[in-house]
């Protein structure tokens, strides 16, 4: 595929531009081999996949220190491998074998790692943000300079315990990060006919909190907005909200055939707005690297999620006695 031609110059070392690259890249062609073994059977229930919106959780990411927490709803695949979760364990997950992250009790929606601070995906709409703000109260507690990210989408806005969470967030000046990923389609329905307010970061002003609205198509863009959330929460300053605009291009989940909107629609978003491209196209342009640089990534990647679908479908089924395990929390601990 020939470079499109951009004018934008990155404020980044080609060094982190190619991570963001590779990053993006892992998670787009690993959603690609899920929904290929969801098709085969393999993996069963829900499956969300998160192709399009690759930019914001590796952008956000950019700006996370150790010891950060994250938390997000059940479009979680692309979050665990941006903060560093082994595409092995994620991939048995979803298949619901031994060797995944919950040991195959968990699947798409509920894997966690208190290693990478990964609070899991969740199943119920707009549940997870008042556990983050938890999670953030922790750390104010602590005193130990951490910040949550609390993902949820432009559905879950609607819900009113988001507004609850919202409320004792700015009244304790919680450090906690509420990303509004708005792929503005929710679970099929267009914001515009859902929302009655077309900015959804404004929903914080009611309670005195800032935000902005980011292009979460540009994973430069979302870095940016993401160090100035942060610093604003590492200094105590309380909560931030981020309404980052991005898009998927697959249906809400892998049964959703996605009649509301057209082919052509995501066609035109895949053509002119793809994060990954994007990222390509600046990497070429500005000679950071060449066409074989980027097909080498390309083939490591594929080697990668390849060898964690074949982990996956070598990973044994989770034993009858694995039931009765992680029912209560390890009192040593």
């Amino acid at each position: 595929m020939a470079a499109r031609k951009t004018t934008k110059k990155p404020n980044v070392s080609a060094e982190e531009l190619k991570t963001y690259y590779r990053d993006m890249l892992l998670i787009r062609r690993f959603e690609e081999k899920a929904g290929q073994l969801y098709g085969m059977g393999l993996i069963g229930g829900f499956c969300h996949l998160y192709i399009g919106q690759e930019a914001v959780v590796v952008g956000l990411e950019a700006a996370a220190q150790e010891g950060d927490k994250r938390i997000t709803s059940y479009r979680d695949h692309g979050h665990m491998l941006a903060c560093g979760m082994d595409p092995n364990g994620v991939m048995a997950e979803l298949t619901g074998r031994e060797g995944g992250y919950s040991r195959g009790k968990g699947g798409s929606m509920h894997m966690f790692s208190k290693e990478k601070h990964f609070y899991g995906g969740h199943g119920i709409v707009g549940a997870q943000v008042p556990l983050g703000a938890g999670l953030a109260f922790a750390d104010k507690y602590l005193e130990n300079g951490r910040v949550t990210f609390a993902y949820f989408g432009d559905g879950a806005a609607n819900q009113g315990q988001i507004y609850e969470t919202f409320n004792m967030a700015a009244l304790w000046d919680l450090p906690v990060i509420f990303v509004i990923e708005n792929n503005q389609y929710a679970m099929g329905t267009a914001q515009k006919r859902s929302t009655s307010t077309p900015e959804l970061y404004t929903r914080g002003a009611a309670f005195g909190i800032p935000g902005e609205a980011v292009d979460g198509m540009d994973v430069l863009a979302v870095k940016e907005a993401s160090e100035k959330a942060t610093a604003h929460c590492r200094s105590g300053k309380g909560p931030y909200i981020l309404e980052v605009k991005t898009y998927r291009y697959r249906g809400h989940s892998m049964s959703d055939p996605a009649k509301y909107r057209t082919r052509e629609e995501v066609q035109r978003m895949r053509e002119e707005r793809d994060p990954i491209e994007q990222v390509r196209a600046l990497l070429l342009t500005g000679d950071h690297a060449t066409e074989d640089d980027l097909k080498a990534i390309d083939k490591e990647i594929k080697d990668i999620v390849n060898a964690s679908a074949e982990f996956a479908k070598n990973s044994p089924e989770p034993a009858l006695e694995e039931l009765w395990t992680d029912i209560y929390a390890d009192a040593a601990e």
